[in-house]
């Protein structure tokens, strides 16, 4: 007999409870603050090529289908197949700069300070920028947005195009009610015991936040760079492929990428650090 085990008591194999997903979500928010700089910035890196890779099979899944599909039923299958990036940073183990706004938790039960935790989003908030460029130049060097008779990259096109025009308030906003649900998700896998717990725990919130076309700080550092390497680098064969030229794209810019980046990753923050940690901190830890 495992008298270890006996003496432990028997193992629950029942979810976490809310407070007791409060208390696990502070401490793994002190737990990664305090990590060294290079494991941080290594998985940060993951992190970003993982939602990269999400973003492009949502992109992939959404080119050509135009008319022939009714836009819920498309964009809800855009949501779908997005969700294995959270699937891989949390199954997979990275950091990932919008779920670690949760780390408010840790910061307002005074576990970490406030030099610590903006240590750590910007050190993560990097390695997501470089993992995510990474992958969209890799898939680019791939002639990947070839494919379909250049469907692909018209979608990739498309969604980076629509991303770059959203007006400063509307991206916040977005990126407010991206990061609710993103966090949301977390949230609900922090309660789980296994594996397949996990996963159906994230796959709803993610498929209803890219449904919704909220916007998502890491994803469009994937999206973004990945409509500008096909405006400035495809060549003529794809543009006739696609009937369309990079002209057609002129506010698809570097300038409208950081313009874009810097509304959504303060929603972000707002919508996870406060509107998802900071309410739960409050909820169950402030009596503390």
């Amino acid at each position: 007999m495992d008298h270890k085990a006996e003496h432990e008591g028997p193992r629950s194999i029942d979810a976490l409870l809310p407070a007791e997903i409060a208390r696990k979500a502070e401490g793994i928010g002190a737990a990664k603050a305090r990590l060294d700089a290079v494991t941080l910035l290594t998985l940060a890196v993951l992190a970003g090529a993982f939602i990269g890779f999400g973003a492009l099979f949502s992109t992939v899944t959404v080119a050509g289908t135009g008319e022939a599909w009714p836009y819920g039923a498309a964009r809800l299958l855009a949501g779908l197949v997005f969700s294995l990036g959270l699937i891989l940073v949390v199954v997979g183990g990275a950091e990932l700069f919008t779920g670690n706004n949760l780390m408010v938790m840790a910061w307002a039960g005074r576990l970490i300070t406030g030099r610590e935790i903006a240590r750590a989003w910007t050190l993560v908030y990097l390695g997501n920028l470089a993992g995510a460029i990474g992958t969209a130049s890799l898939v680019f060097l791939s002639g990947h947005h070839a494919l379909g008779a250049g469907a692909i990259g018209k979608s990739a096109l498309a969604i980076a195009a629509g991303k770059a025009a959203l007006p400063f308030l509307d991206a916040l906003l977005l990126g407010v009610l991206c990061n609710v649900l993103v966090c949301l998700a977390l949230w609900l896998s922090y309660s789980a015991r296994s594996v397949t717990d996990k996963i159906l725990a994230i796959v709803p919130p993610v498929a209803a936040f890219v449904a919704a076309g909220f916007e998502h700080s890491i994803a469009n550092m994937y999206f973004l760079p990945a409509g500008l390497l096909i405006k400035a680098f495809a060549p003529a064969t794809f543009w006739t492929a696609i009937g369309a030229a990079p002209e057609d794209f002129a506010g698809l810019t570097v300038a409208g990428a950081v313009a874009n980046l810097v509304p959504v990753t303060l929603g972000n923050i707002v919508g996870g650090g406060l509107l998802v940690g900071g309410v739960y901190w409050f909820a169950y830890l402030r009596r503390r």
